[in-house]
């Protein structure tokens, strides 16, 4: 039997490439002790191409995601994509018509969790706590009195859609929250104005191994900045504590809420939901259905408290 030929597909349409060319990275590396060809994927605006283990560089041909010379064809593709094309639905709807598995949650699935709002939106009617917050497009007049009637200051900016905290700003004064909108509007065509829950900020990765939906020991997120932004993240600038200083009540809780919204959201693969702890409510933030994998991420981290190395990880995306 042949070796199966594996496509680990990295960096993406958005600011969140470099990141994802990280976290791919992280994943090839781990998985080359097994019998797997492994092939790094790069799919950029302008050109998809791959790499194999002696670094040769070949085309992808897009119609059938293979390479043509010489003849590979991919039996697997573990996306590593963070926000478009591979959060959001559309690399999902592209191998779906293909027929080719892959790695992640379907194309509704992302779809809807990579748009901030709809998926707030999705989960409010399944009674889980989420800040207030308000939509913005750029074709609709900003009436900053009415907006803030609703979240109240401070409150967060963001895209509506993507991920790494690029265009997010917290905003504490009301004559800077237009220009925060603007430079949220550069990441995204929509925008959304949250109010900001102030507590302690917990993250929860759900993972599914053989069959088995787990959540993994809580992260406490505690940063030095004004919010958990890019340099927290990446950069050093904040403090992860897996497991989080919850209460053995707390962590229960945070786990069961975490897969209860991994099961209603219909989700497979690995996700992160994010979440701010005040008096003793879980507020929910946001999920990320391709979270970051570098040695930096939350995940990872988060995988080896729980016993689970990150080759036994990786490897089990792979099915």
């Amino acid at each position: 039997m042949k070796n199966k030929n594996i496509a680990i597909l990295m960096g993406g349409y958005s600011s969140e490439y470099e990141v994802s060319i990280r976290s791919g990275n992280e994943v090839y590396k781990n998985l080359s002790s097994f019998k797997y060809n492994l092939f790094k994927v790069i799919i950029t605006k302008e050109k998809w191409y791959c790499i194999d283990k002696n670094e040769n560089k070949y085309s992808i041909n897009v119609k059938n995601f293979s390479v043509n010379k010489p003849k590979i064809e991919f039996d697997y593709v573990i996306n590593v994509i963070h926000g478009s094309p591979g959060e959001d639905g559309l690399i999902q709807s592209y191998f779906k018509m293909l027929n080719i598995k892959h790695s992640s949650s379907e194309y509704f699935q992302t779809a809807l969790t990579f748009n901030k709002s709809e998926c707030k939106n999705f989960l409010i009617k399944h009674n889980i706590l989420t800040p207030k917050s308000v939509l913005l497009t750029k074709k609709i007049n900003i009436n900053i009195k009415e907006i803030l009637n609703i979240t109240g200051i401070p409150v967060f900016v963001k895209p509506n859609k993507g991920g790494s905290s690029f265009g997010i700003s917290r905003v504490k004064n009301i004559d800077k929250l237009k220009n925060s909108i603007e430079y949220a509007f550069k990441e995204d065509n929509e925008v959304i104005i949250e109010q900001e829950i102030k507590g302690r900020e917990i993250s929860v990765s759900v993972i599914k191994i053989k069959n088995k939906i787990i959540a993994l020991p809580p992260t406490e997120i505690v940063t030095q900045n004004d919010f958990f932004d890019y340099n927290a993240k990446y950069k050093g600038e904040s403090d992860e504590i897996t497991p989080a200083h919850l209460t053995k009540d707390q962590t229960d809780f945070i786990q069961k809420l975490s897969k209860k919204i991994y099961k209603i959201l219909d989700l497979k693969g690995f996700s992160r939901s994010d979440f701010i702890l005040r008096n003793n409510n879980f507020y929910f933030l946001e999920i990320n259905t391709n979270p970051g994998l570098t040695k930096e991420s939350i995940l990872p981290q988060q995988a080896i408290s729980y016993g689970i190395s990150l080759k036994e990880l990786f490897k089990n995306l792979i099915n």
